[in-house]
């Protein structure tokens, strides 16, 4: 195992700003929101009970979702008492998509899906102090609830022209599709939710993606209409990347938060690729470096780009909050070592398999030719091209140059692997078995 030393930024806020507002409008974290004076106010005095809800629609958060986990510790982190809701009955319903019914998954499924989220959520908050964080379910007090009961109680207060209007709603009228009454009468459970969370726990604030806006104030409308109360909301913005393509998708797989979906290796990865266009507002809103570390960041983009000191920070902060330090200073040491900084041999076996998926590769037996090998992966076109890169030279395995194209791959790294090198910089794992 590599010695890298990894230092993650301990979560904390930044002191020179003078409310945890101003903050988090600096990183960029309020797309829309009620009235943000009132909001402003409300953040500066005493401590306030607020949420976020996650449905289990899939067996693990996103990128998405790290954006209100970040927000909600920040919240937490001024004094706020943060309250983490897994959806176990709106995540049998489902949010309206802008194009398609959702799949309705089993109730088995979702509950499953409820408790690997709960477990991610955990990780993100803190449960010691005053402001500890609860994790709440909503299918605790919608299961009890009646059809009639809902109808009488909940639905009276919700005007069909209003719901109509909701964006998510309008856009499936528009569509092909429509939308059927079950994911019409979503935006009455989540505002359910918020009245329920007033009710037991003077919950005033709820976050999420200002998508959702029309499902947050679903919530605020139905507080007002009922208690005679005004709540709060906070729309937080969808990432995009400058060139408009849609952020967390790699070749159209999603950056999950849970490793066995998404590895470490290359959750770290991404981040490093992020174009300098992006990585500062990346650094304000995944990160807890101060406005002075961001702002030396973004001077570094503009006079020194090629050292992309910038991708490098974020990589390591971003990955060591969602994976921690540990599984990061593997990925460090496994990133320096397949390009020529390290000691392949060294590296954890998990981590070093990880990375090599990412790569192109292939599965071979043991014996199997570096020439034959190098076709497999698809360093080389064929086995003449192959032969002409190892007299010219340019081909290596396992860190040692191959001189005599009779030479054999052996999966002498940990974990029964490889690592071919063509050149300085084209790289492919092989799989011995």
């Amino acid at each position: 195992m590599s010695e890298t030393l990894v230092s993650v930024t301990a979560p904390a806020i930044d002191p020179t700003f003078e409310n945890v507002w101003d903050e988090i409008v600096w990183r960029g974290l309020v797309q829309v929101s009620t009235d943000q004076e009132a909001l402003r106010a409300l953040l500066a005095g005493d401590p306030i009970t607020y949420y976020c809800g996650f449905d289990p629609t899939a067996p693990s958060l996103h990128l998405g979702n790290l954006v209100q986990l970040m927000t909600m510790r920040r919240l937490q982190l001024a004094g706020h008492k943060p309250l983490g809701l897994v959806g176990g009955s709106t995540g049998l319903i489902g949010d309206p998509r802008p194009s398609a019914e959702r799949t309705l998954n089993t109730k088995e499924t979702v509950t499953e899906w409820v408790g690997y989220l709960q477990s991610q959520v955990e990780r993100f908050l803190s449960f010691e102090g005053d402001n500890a964080a609860r994790i709440v379910n909503n299918l605790d007090w919608t299961a009890p609830m009646s059809a009639i009961d809902f109808l009488r109680d909940i639905g009276k207060h919700y005007r069909v022209g209003t719901m109509l209007k909701k964006d998510a709603v309008a856009a499936r009228l528009n569509s092909d599709a429509g939308i059927s009454y079950t994911e019409f009468s979503y935006q009455i459970l989540q505002g359910m939710d918020y009245l329920e969370l007033y009710r037991q726990f003077d919950c005033v604030l709820q976050t999420g993606g200002s998508d959702q806006w029309g499902n947050l104030t679903s919530g605020t409308d139905l507080i007002h209409r009922v208690e005679g109360v005004s709540v709060h909301a906070i729309g937080t913005p969808l990432i995009t990347n400058s060139d408009g393509t849609k952020f967390g998708k790699s070749e159209g797989n999603a950056i999950w938060l849970d490793a066995a979906m998404c590895s470490p290796y290359r959750m770290y990865q991404f981040w490093l690729n992020t174009d300098d266009a992006d990585v500062i507002q990346r650094l304000k809103i995944f990160t807890f470096l101060t406005r002075a570390e961001i702002e030396d960041y973004e001077r570094l983009v503009a006079e020194e780009p090629f050292r992309r000191a910038a991708q490098k920070r974020l990589a390591l902060e971003a990955t060591g909050i969602v994976h921690g330090t540990d599984a990061t200073a593997a990925v460090i040491a496994a990133s320096e070592a397949l390009f020529g900084q390290g000691d392949l041999a060294a590296l954890d076996a998990t981590t070093l398999r990880q990375a090599l998926e990412e790569l192109p590769n292939a599965t071979v037996a043991a014996g199997t030719p570096v020439l034959q090998a190098l076709v497999d992966t698809g360093l080389v076109a064929s086995l003449s091209e192959g032969r002409r890169a190892i007299a010219q030279g340019g081909v290596s395995l396992d860190g040692a140059k191959i001189e005599d194209d009779a030479a054999t791959v052996s999966g002498a790294l940990p974990g029964g692997v490889s690592v071919l090198r063509r050149g300085k910089k084209t790289l492919a794992g092989v799989f011995v078995g």
